[in-house]
């Protein structure tokens, strides 16, 4: 006998008769007319022995002088077999003596009704048995939340907190406390770092020299303060703000990736004339406006951003926050009233920057070739500049042009070997080049 259990498929037929039947006149032509008609594989009585073949169900009635019914064949067999099955049902054309019709209404699969009833009941034995104030994604949420937490360590004879791939990967992040730390692994950010007060512990130092090190401080007066200690004993390579007056322990997963995605070169902080007068000298925050922050103000003492890209910080399924990596930057028309008081020799003896190139060279229609330590090797005209690429000096350091780069003017600079390029727009970009920092500017 077919064991219900196995069942996968079932029949549905419709039968027609133009006589009195019964059930045995339907099956005996079932058997009787398929015999031999399917080869040995396909028998049906082959095929109940074996248990892939159910009990025929057959269910029929007469009316004035016709009979009609319903058949129902559980099968066990794949889905062409059943297939064949239900066909060759269509070719029976007698029912004892009465001439019949027999069409396949449909082919149930029965794994896919268990599974239905299976999902009903389920969420019905969920209203049945949650108690109130209980959401079961929270409670899943919670569990996730304490394996990332119990994750968190202490390194070094410091005891600082940290993520645990600190020590293994090759770029950090730098943040304030353990709970910024926590926040951080919420989000699948395993490889941050606390310097737990104003104080920076020799651990702390040493991991911002041996690796890429992002500073991630709060926007507040206590960050600025941190951020001016970090930099002055250690090395850091970029620096990443929160918006203006957030913590980064308050901050989402979107947040938090965000203000990652947007961190600042520590080259254009330092080497900047406003930057490094903000950090010397000033008493209050500066608020400033930064690119990539949908408009948001961001509490910063620093320069304008560019946004770096190199050493992502490293999530827990092993990708970086994004797949776009080209920086962004904003070079202000305006210098600070306080910084125009600079002595013109001490300004003729500090290396040119990529701000003061892009505000030299923007809205004139020109490209500018920069060698080592910011010098300017040659200027042209924006148009020639494509003309002009393969007699180029091979020792250059970056070029500014006033012009939209697009991927076939970009794989050429790429093949200058320069290390950034600036200009207004970059359009129709799908090869990100490793060796180059894209500059848009406004």
């Amino acid at each position: 006998m077919h064991d219900q259990d196995t069942t996968k498929y079932r029949i549905h037929l419709v039968v027609q008769a133009d006589g009195v039947v019964d059930r045995s006149d339907v099956v005996g032509a079932i058997f009787g007319q398929i015999e031999g008609l399917l080869g040995s594989e396909l028998e049906l009585r082959e095929l109940q022995r074996q248990g892939k073949l159910g009990r025929i169900d057959v269910k029929i009635q007469s009316k004035m002088g016709k009979s009609y019914g319903e058949i129902t064949i559980p099968t066990s067999v794949d889905r062409a077999e059943t297939a064949i099955l239900a066909a060759s049902m269509e070719t029976i054309n007698r029912v004892g003596p009465c001439t019949s019709e027999i069409h396949v209404q449909s082919i149930e699969d029965v794994r896919i009704t268990k599974r239905t009833q299976i999902i009903e009941r389920a969420k019905a034995l969920l209203l049945e048995f949650e108690e109130p104030g209980i959401d079961p994604d929270s409670l899943i949420d919670a569990v996730r939340e304490s394996q990332r937490i119990e994750k968190i360590a202490t390194i070094g004879p410091d005891n600082v907190p940290a993520g645990p791939n600190v020590l293994v990967s090759d770029a950090i992040i730098v943040v304030e406390g353990r709970a910024d730390v926590i926040n951080l692994l919420r989000a699948g950010i395993k490889n941050a770092v606390a310097v737990e007060g104003t104080s920076i512990p020799k651990t702390i130092i040493d991991l911002c020299r041996k690796k890429t090190a992002t500073a991630f401080f709060d926007g507040d007066r206590g960050g600025d303060l941190i951020l001016r200690e970090l930099l002055e004993i250690t090395d850091v390579d970029f620096v990443a703000y929160p918006p203006r007056g957030e913590s980064v322990e308050d901050l989402s997963r979107k947040e938090i990736i965000k203000a990652l995605r947007n961190k600042v070169p520590i080259e254009y902080v330092l080497e900047d004339r406003v930057s490094e007068y903000l950090l010397s000298q000033k008493s209050e925050p500066i608020v400033r406006s930064y690119p990539g922050q949908e408009g948001e103000e961001v509490l910063s003492s620093t320069s304008e951003p560019v946004n770096g890209t190199d050493d992502e910080p490293v999530f827990e399924n092993g990708s970086t926050p994004a797949e776009d990596e080209i920086i962004s930057c904003e070079c202000p028309d305006e210098r600070d009233p306080a910084v125009r008081e600079t002595d013109d020799a001490e300004e003729e003896t500090r290396p040119r920057t990529v701000f003061s190139h892009i505000r030299e060279v923007k809205n004139r229609g020109t490209a500018r070739l920069i060698g080592p330590g910011g010098e300017v090797k040659n200027e042209l005209s924006a148009g020639e500049i494509e003309e002009k690429l393969g007699l180029m000096d091979d020792d250059l350091e970056g070029v500014v042009i006033d012009q939209e780069v697009t991927q076939q003017l970009l794989d050429q600079f790429t093949m200058l070997g320069i290390r950034y390029l600036a200009a207004p727009s970059f359009t129709g970009i799908v090869r990100m080049p490793a060796t180059i920092r894209l500059i848009p500017f406004r």
